[in-house]
C-alpha cells in the first residue's frame, strides 16, 4: 500500500522553532487531578481486598495490582498494535509522513516514534509505548483520506503530546485498576455467596455486613469505570494543549477533530472497544445515555478550548511566547 503526498502544505514552515510553552499551571492542575483519580482507583482495589479477606485480602489486592500494572505497562504497546492489526509503515511509502513525525518529535525533545498504519477506512489515530524511547504512532488509512497535511500534523502533534506527557503509563494504570475491580466483581458474582458473608460472619457482622459487601461490589465497578473515564478525559485535554504547543497551530487540531468526529460517526470502529480510550476521537458509535460513559471529552468543548488558544496565540506569537486559554 503506497501513500503519496497529496495533502495541502501546512500553513507554517517545517523549520520553525518549537514554541516556548506556557500553560504550566494547566499542566500542573491536570497532573494533580490525574493523581487524585488514580489514588481513588487504587483505594477501591484495596477496599475490596480488605472487605473480602481482611488484612490478607488487602495484601493480596495490593500485590495483584502492582503485578498487573507492571505487566500491562511493559507490554501495552505490543498488545495494542497487535489487537488492531497495525503494520509498520515503511519510510519509502510515505516519506512525508515520517518526516512530519520526526519534526514533531524533535520539537518535543524525544526520539522519533515508530510509525504504523491500521488497514481500516475509519479515520482515527493513536499513540502507544511505555515511554518516549519505546513509542509508536499509528494512523488509519481512513485518516489519510480525509485530512490535509496541516490537520494531520495537528493530530500527530496531539499523539506525540500523549507520549511526552507519559499518558500511556497513566492510561495503562487506570485501565488495569478498573479491570481488576470489574474482574473481582465478576468472580464474586459467580462464586460470591459464601465469600460475601464469610469475613463478616467471622467478625459478627452477619447479614448486615454481607449486604454492605454486596453494595460495595455493585457500586465499585461503576465507580471504577467513571474514575477511569475521568482520567482519560483529563489526559485528552492535556494532549490537546501539548500538541498545539508543539505544532504552533491550535486551529489545525480543532479543524481535524471536527472532521474526525463526523468520520467516526459515519464509519464507527468497534474492534477491541476496551482500547477505545487510546484513539484521538472515540471510535465507537455514541448515542443517548452512553455519551455519559465516553472515554473522551466532548468534541465541541475540545474545539472551543483550541479556538481560544488560537486566538490567544495570535498575540503571543508576536511576543515570542504562548498563553493558554484554560
Amino acid at each position: 500500500m503506497a501513500f503519496t503526498d497529496t495533502h495541502e502544505t501546512s500553513r507554517y514552515g517545517g523549520g520553525r522553532p518549537a514554541p516556548r510553552g506556557g500553560g504550566g499551571w494547566h499542566r500542573l492542575g491536570n497532573a494533580l487531578k490525574t493523581t487524585v483519580l488514580l489514588a481513588g482507583l487504587t483505594a477501591l482495589v484495596l477496599v475490596i481486598g480488605q472487605r473480602l479477606g481482611g488484612a490478607q485480602g488487602l495484601m493480596y489486592a495490593g500485590f495483584f495490582a502492582v503485578v498487573m500494572n507492571f505487566g500491562s505497562y511493559w507490554f501495552s504497546d505490543k498488545i495494542a498494535l497487535a489487537i488492531h492489526g497495525a503494520q509498520p509503515l515503511p519510510y519509502e511509502q510515505a516519506p512525508w509522513l515520517h518526516q512530519m513525525v520526526e519534526r514533531l518529535a524533535a520539537r518535543a525533545g524525544m526520539p522519533k516514534p515508530k510509525v504504523y498504519i491500521l488497514p481500516t477506512r475509519a479515520p482515527n489515530a493513536f499513540a502507544t509505548g511505555r515511554n518516549p524511547q519505546h513509542a509508536a504512532v499509528a494512523v488509519t488509512a481512513g485518516i489519510l483520506d480525509i485530512l490535509d497535511q496541516r490537520e494531520l500534523e495537528g493530530v500527530l502533534a496531539h499523539e506525540i503530546g500523549h507520549v511526552r506527557n507519559r499518558d500511556t503509563l497513566i492510561g495503562t494504570v487506570a485501565a488495569t485498576l478498573a479491570g481488576i475491580i470489574s474482574y473481582a466483581a465478576q468472580m464474586l458474582f459467580w462464586f460470591g455467596g459464601s465469600m460475601l458473608s464469610r469475613s463478616d460472619d467471622d467478625e459478627g457482622g452477619g447479614m448486615a455486613g454481607a449486604f454492605a459487601n454486596l453494595g460495595l461490589l455493585l457500586v465499585a465497578p461503576i465507580a471504577a469505570t467513571l474514575l477511569q473515564l475521568a482520567v482519560s478525559r483529563s489526559r485528552e485535554y492535556g494532549a490537546d494543549a501539548t500538541g498545539a504547543e508543539l505544532n504552533g497551530d491550535p486551529d489545525a487540531l480543532a479543524d481535524a477533530l471536527l472532521k474526525l468526529e463526523r468520520g467516526s460517526e459515519l464509519i464507527p470502529y468497534d474492534r477491541a472497544p476496551a482500547t477505545s480510550h487510546l484513539f484521538i476521537v472515540n471510535p465507537l458509535h455514541r448515542g443517548g445515555v452512553m455519551g455519559l460513559f465516553s472515554t473522551h471529552p466532548p468534541i465541541p468543548e475540545r474545539v472551543r478550548r483550541l479556538r481560544e488558544m488560537g486566538m490567544r496565540a495570535g498575540g503571543a506569537r508576536g511576543r515570542g511566547g504562548w498563553e493558554y486559554a484554560y
